[in-house]
């Protein structure tokens, strides 16, 4: 049934820019008596990819256009082309699959009926009876295209060179109480890729297309009550449906949540705080109450507010309450009731070192007839937000400059299925480098990593859509924009708006619509209305590659973000007369045309390297293209770690720098990119990855992490010498060398003689002894700061490989399934020193109650398998990540063994794990 929400009272919130949003992370029960059930369903799955016989395409979400197999290499900076229109001509699923959306579109007019009849096809699969004991056993989140093996030949590294299309099935059998006879049961997907159709009991329920957004489907009318309930779970990912790899199948949490007919509404809290002061923060709670029932009901809403501490536990007493209110809750429909409270001398929200990021949770009791029926948690911060155009981002009342990156979804070894220590790792690997802010390139991302940057003080640039009615690839969102740009945004902006680390919503990113003038801005005004409908407290933006300061595209939205139009694009010689994009610096431009607007660039740098690999001779310019004789290697497809070359309409980390230097009024930056990503490979699409990140797939920093952190952590001393030392055969040559340093002025040594003390220039970022001739030894620096000593760097050239070396970032794991030992094996010499240039071959083998997930060496080239054990360190590194057997307690020892060479174990301790509150194991 379609519902219409009715507004009891209302509160006008501030005007834009001037509001404070929130967090809602999860939906929880406050303790053990609550009346709301929330399952993790991550175990009891059997997977099986492909359709049963005789299908013949009639469980299709739609009809797809016809495709040849593109070629790989397509410049990411390509213009989108039109889209092609197919009507179907046989059976789909899509009229059965659109009334999903109903509850996220705001017109009852474009609303979709279900058809009274059920599809027209037998679906052998989603039967009670159907023998799936042959299925692969998985547990979720799980990417069922991770494990390989790579595709070595053929244009697939677009893509990741992983099998990641096809058709795949889930089944699991839910148990359903009898004591539950009465009840609302919902199914809560944090994300399927993609083009889901949900079965229960043989009944098609509904689905989602949109891989990456979360979504909720009813299963009350089909579920039956103390007997077991057959769930089946089809998707259908698309060949060609993105420019990175995707992943497949069921890659995050699935739950089932059980709660009264009457209880607050799937995202249906929404916290704001319109007032702020050390003093006081006004707090606004607007909660949407929904009830199944066909008669109407009584209810009484009330909140308490309490502290939380840096781990999330609820902490104390109340700071606030919001005393019991009375109202009528429509039948069959949704009622929403807004009040307010002040939480006195409130502990704001704000990015660290300077703010620490405090948080609340209100607590929402529904009670009806004097009895609770429905407790609902939700998480915020409490901080003023402001953009100002002179500045940037304001956060209670400090200027944060935006040092941050853009962060695609996959977890490099383990793929899409997301781990929420993965993702922390790599956020504390980035906050150690300066990292202030994550642009989430260019999807919603898991709801946990949310969690995340709201306790980690992170500040998030929220995308939805990365193209609108025009494609980049054949098979990408374009197909169902039309339909599904409204639920998806709205779906987006409701899970979303309550974290305090949002600071801004981005509707696109370097979509089609750039290029097609007032047209073009008008579908982007139809997605800013959206949001200022769900939330009318942060600006919206969309990233511009080529829009220019004179179109109307940037005049949709209340921030200007730029794609490497800052700095420029392709503006060497050798592009003129390209048909390429080629744009001149225009920050100027963009401030003149809009000055009372906040710039900021969205996508700086897109500089590129191999981790270790060091190619000759040096460019000596401080930014350029990456070409086979100037920093590419073709034959090994390896780009130069000097970290000085970019893709043609990308810079260097440097030239970035001094252009924002040149216009302080730019926000910041969020550089492409933070960590490597499958798939992307530019330039060398036989790779599996990416060469753009700033860490390597498997997390470990490439050299350029050291200049990033030099700039972004000026009161840190530090400095870093490259290359390595190791270069038998090049005696007497020409072999440069740079040090980064957050110093303003370094004395080089080469086995104990002085190359000279140089000092940083105007626009300068690094230091370079560009004729220092190649002899064994030792290099040393020693850095300055006003005149004085500030910090010093070695690099020795070492021995041959002689024994194997392990750290773990965490010896101490939790026995959950999901907690995580990130395992960094270093190559020695007879002297222990790391040899930064070693290949060894190593074999990673684990006992006792634990188990080896994958393994990693972060060579862009390499395709061995993840889960391989046996794989070559990559520049004197490798990877292994071990995951403790759910239930088992005890020591785990890792053991890493070369030949000849000595090996190395390692224990890691596994712990019970503690269930989080309100969360059935």
């Amino acid at each position: 049934m379609a519902r219409t929400p009715v507004h009891v009272t209302g509160s006008r919130l501030k005007p834009l820019l001037q509001g404070l949003v929130l967090l809602f992370a999860f939906v929880t029960v406050a303790d053990a008596a609550a009346p709301r059930e929330r399952i993790r369903l991550d175990t009891g799955w059997r997977f099986h990819h492909g359709d049963p016989p005789g299908i013949d395409g009639r469980l299709d979400y739609d009809v797809r256009p016809e495709i040849a197999q593109s070629a790989d290499g397509k410049v990411a900076d390509a213009r989108p082309d039109e889209a092609v229109r197919i009507d179907a001509d046989r059976p789909v699923l899509k009229p059965w699959i659109l009334p999903s959306a109903n509850r996220l579109i705001k017109d009852p007019a474009k609303r979709h009926a279900r058809p009274q009849s059920e599809p027209d096809v037998d679906v052998a699969f989603a039967k009670h009876d159907f023998d799936d004991r042959a299925w692969e056993a998985v547990t979720l989140p799980h990417d069922w295209a991770i494990a390989g093996p790579f595709i070595a030949d053929g244009p697939y590294g677009g893509m990741g060179r992983l099998p990641s299309w096809g058709i795949g099935w889930y089944r699991r059998t839910l148990d359903i109480p009898a004591s539950s006879a009465g009840r609302s049961v919902f199914l809560d997907v944090d994300g399927a890729m993609s083009y889901a159709s949900v079965w229960l009991n043989g009944r098609l329920v509904g689905g989602w297309p949109y891989g990456y957004n979360s979504w909720r489907l009813d299963l009350t009318p089909y579920v039956v009550v103390g007997k077991p309930n057959q769930l089946a779970i089809r998707l259908d990912n698309p060949p060609e449906s993105a420019r990175w790899y995707p992943g497949g199948g069921l890659y995050r949490d699935v739950w089932l949540t059980i709660t009264d007919p009457v209880h607050v509404a799937h995202w249906g809290t929404y916290v704001t705080t319109p007032e702020v002061s050390n003093d006081a923060a006004t707090v606004h709670l607007r909660v949407a109450i929904d009830n199944d029932n066909a008669h109407e009901a009584r209810v009484r809403v009330a909140t308490e507010f309490f502290a939380l501490d840096a781990a999330g536990r609820r902490v104390g007493e109340p700071v606030a309450r919001i005393h019991p209110i009375g109202l009528q809750v429509v039948p069959g429909g949704t009622t929403a009731v807004t009040s307010g409270t002040r939480i006195d001398r409130p502990r704001l929200w704000g990015p660290p070192p300077n703010q620490q990021p405090h948080r609340y949770v209100a607590v929402t009791t529904l009670t009806r007839d004097d009895g609770v029926v429905d407790r609902h948690e939700t998480r915020f911060g409490i901080r003023q937000l402001d953009f100002d155009p002179d500045r940037g981002v304001v956060i209670n009342g400090e200027h944060i400059p935006l040092r941050g990156v853009n962060q695609h979804h996959d977890l490099g070894a383990l793929g899409a299925a997301f781990n929420v220590r993965a993702a922390e790792r790599q956020l504390q690997i980035l906050r150690e480098m300066g990292v202030n802010a994550i642009r989430l390139a260019h999807n919603p991302p898991d709801p946990q990593l949310l969690e995340l940057t709201d306790r980690m003080g992170l500040l998030v640039v929220d995308e939805v859509f990365d193209s609108w009615e025009k494609k980049k690839t054949p098979l990408d969102f374009h197909l169902v924009f039309p339909d599904w740009h409204e639920p998806d945004l709205r779906a987006m902006l409701r899970r979303d708006r309550n974290h305090p680390s949002v600071i801004l919503w981005s509707v696109g990113n370097e979509v089609g619509e750039q290029y097609d003038g007032e047209v073009g801005a008008e579908i982007g005004r139809r997605l800013v209305a959206i949001v200022r409908e769900e939330d009318p407290t942060r600006p919206t933006t969309a990233s511009m590659n080529w829009a220019k300061a004179d179109m109307p595209f940037p005049t949709a939205f209340d921030v200007v973000n730029l794609n490497y139009q800052g700095e420029g694009i392709r503006q060497e010689a050798e592009f003129e007369g390209t048909e390429r994009i080629r744009t001149p610096p225009s920050y100027p431009a963009f401030r003149a045309a809009f000055p009372d607007k906040v710039i900021m660039g969205s996508e700086t740098a897109s500089a590129a390297s191999s981790r270790g690999v060091y190619l000759f001779p040096v460019t000596p310019h401080a930014s350029a293209p990456i070409r086979d004789d100037s920093g590419g290697d073709p034959v090994n497809h390896h780009v130069s770690g000097y970290e000085l070359h970019a893709v043609d309409f990308g810079s260097s980390a440097e030239r970035v720098f001094a252009t924002l230097d040149r216009h302080p009024y730019v926000a910041g930056e969020l550089v492409w990119n933070g960590f490597d990503y499958l798939g992307e490979p530019t330039p060398y699409y036989a790779a599996r990855s990416s060469y753009t990140g700033i860490v390597d797939l498997a997390g470990f920093p490439k050299d350029r992490y050291w200049l990033y952190q030099s700039r972004w952590r000026p009161d840190l001393p530090m400095a870093h010498i490259l290359p390595h030392w190791n270069w038998p055969g090049r005696e007497g040559q020409v072999t440069p060398v740079h040090v980064f340093t957050s110093g303003d002025e370094a004395e080089l040594f080469v086995n104990g003689v002085s190359q000279g003390r140089k000092q940083k220039g105007e626009y300068e970022y690094r230091l370079r002894w560009d004729d220092v001739r190649y002899q064994p030894g030792e290099l040393r620096v020693q850095a300055y700061r006003g005149g004085e000593p500030w910090a010093d760097a070695r690099v020795e050239t070492t021995g041959a490989p002689a024994r194997l070396a392990l750290e773990a970032d965490r010896d101490r794991i939790a026995n959950d399934g999901r907690d995580l030992s990130f395992v960094t094996l270093r190559v020695l010499d007879t002297e222990g020193r790391a040899i930064r240039n070693a290949d060894t071959r190593v074999r990673f083998r684990i006992e006792g109650p634990a188990e080896l997930v994958a393994t990693d060496n972060g060579d862009p080239r390499d395709l061995t398998a993840f889960p391989s054990p046996e794989r070559n360190a990559f520049s004197g590194l490798a990877l292994a990540i071990v995951r403790a057997i759910p239930g088992e307690s005890g020591t785990a020892i890792l053991h890493v063994d070369s030949g000849s060479l000595q090996g190395a174990s390692l224990p890691i301790q596994v712990e019970a794990a503690r269930t989080e509150p309100g969360e059935t194991p």
